[in-house]
């Protein structure tokens, strides 16, 4: 990224009720899914960037302590909506992921949050992650590869390893696809029609804090 977006540019995209984000897709990324049912997700949980609730009201439905926070006020009512609407019974915060506060958790799942980041706030983050974790713990990141179409920021594997080199082990660095919706901005690149469903290339990393 050249620049991170702001929180308020986040917030407006949840307000905006032309068009639906191309992140919000009504259900959990396929990825993260896979995670759960592996038993790759243990402990506290913290689902950092958490949009509209999908994998919060995912992992709270089967019984996990978990909370979902995101910067953007709109995106937490969302998710606090839709957990009413499910009858799940399920935990939203307003929180800043570059200050994630002294709470600490066993598992951290970052679905499309760490790829928005410029160089400058991608090594805050990380730093945040490290405050919010205990030796032991364990990030997912899910994030859009640079061998992608452009669906969203992308990122490089070297510029995983090289924000996770101090104080973490990369477990897995795995390819696999996040999944999307095409939206006005994406026509042109991707060629395909408004609201078409697209799985785009992407990594899926393990990182334990040591």
């Amino acid at each position: 990224m050249d620049l991170t977006p702001t929180l308020s540019r986040f917030d407006d995209f949840y307000k905006d009720r032309s068009q639906t984000p191309p992140w919000v897709i009504g259900e959990p990324q396929p990825a993260i899914v896979g995670l759960h049912r592996a038993g790759q997700i243990t402990g506290r949980v913290l689902d950092v960037g958490c949009g509209t609730g999908e994998h919060t009201l995912l992992l709270a439905a089967a019984g996990y302590d978990v909370v979902g926070v995101d910067g953007a006020p709109t995106a937490v009512e969302q998710a606090r909506r839709n957990a009413r609407d499910r009858g799940v019974d399920a935990r939203f915060e307003v929180a800043d992921a570059l200050t994630l506060g002294a709470a600490t958790y066993d598992t951290i799942i970052d679905s499309a949050l760490f790829h928005i980041f410029d160089d400058s706030d991608r090594a805050r983050y990380v730093q945040s992650l490290y405050a919010a974790t205990r030796p032991g713990s364990v990030v997912h990141v899910l994030a859009l590869s640079d061998t992608g179409r452009g669906l969203g920021p992308e990122v490089s594997e070297s510029t995983l390893r090289d924000a996770f080199a101090d104080g973490w082990d990369i477990e897995a660095l795995d390819t696999t696809t996040y999944r999307g919706v095409v939206t006005p901005v994406h026509t042109e690149t991707l060629g395909l029609p408004v609201g078409t469903v697209v799985d785009e290339p992407a990594w899926l990393a393990r990182v334990r804090r040591v």
